[in-house]
């Protein structure tokens, strides 16, 4: 399969091994990655705050750069989420449209698209699981709690196949970090506070690693993480599930 490696601004400036993580999870798995080098913001914090129209340069060159392939797969669920839902081309709309029928977040591509049920991976620790918002009420890549409905969580099920990771019970296992991107500038008390809930739920339970799919909410509860010098290593799941 020949798959686009779609990166967000965050992965590509400050966490680089997320974005190796994941191409060599998707080779081990048999793809053939591209990763085009022109690609930029997606345009989401512009969108998101309200001035979507600024963003149609961005979604020009999305479509330049990730036209023409089998799919485009993102280790974050909050940009794969605003491309789904918001990429349009005033010149190229066929085009946009295939890439929004045919993007993926990483956790998504390997459950349903590639069907992976075995990992050759070990990680001896552990985990906490943070379901972000995006990934799970947008995308959803779990179950939400306040449905009564069967549970499921594809980011669970592919750590579960981890070979000696124990995944911890969390005491509100679906609940917000906080972050919301812009949300973290305007609401900053608010974003904090909840992002010391998620944290302390999961050293209260145990975690030595806290992990989830979207690399922008890791990025704020690491913040609190090592503000407060808590025993516990943030990581997306990308790099665990690329563990050997």
């Amino acid at each position: 399969m020949n798959v686009a490696l779609f990166l967000p601004c965050y992965v590509d400036q400050f966490y680089p091994q997320v974005g190796i993580s994941t191409l060599q999870l998707l080779e081990k798995l048999g793809c053939t990655v591209t990763y085009p080098l022109n690609q930029t913001c997606c345009g989401q914090p512009m969108a998101n705050s309200g001035f979507e129209k600024l963003a149609q340069d961005c979604n020009e060159l999305f479509v330049k750069n990730f036209a023409g392939f089998d799919a485009v797969v993102c280790p974050s669920g909050s940009c794969t989420l605003h491309v789904k839902d918001h990429l349009h081309s005033h010149d190229r709309e066929g085009d946009a449209q295939q890439i929004r029928s045919h993007i993926y977040e990483l956790t998504e591509f390997l459950t349903d698209v590639l069907k992976v049920e075995r990992l050759p991976a070990r990680f001896m620790h552990k985990v906490g699981l943070h379901q972000s918002c995006h990934g799970q009420r947008g995308l959803h890549l779990s179950q939400m709690s306040e449905l009564v409905a069967p549970p499921f969580s594809k980011p669970e099920k592919l750590l579960t196949m981890v070979e000696g990771l124990e995944l911890i019970a969390l005491d509100r296992k679906d609940e917000c970090c906080g972050f919301g991107g812009t949300f973290c500038v305007f609401e900053e008390a608010v974003s904090s506070r909840m992002g010391i809930d998620r944290v302390e739920d999961h050293v209260r339970n145990g975690a030595e690693v806290l992990t989830g799919g979207d690399m922008s909410c890791l990025m704020h509860l690491e913040g609190i993480v090592r503000r407060k010098k808590l025993p516990v290593r943030v990581m997306h799941i990308a790099e665990i599930l690329n563990q050997d």
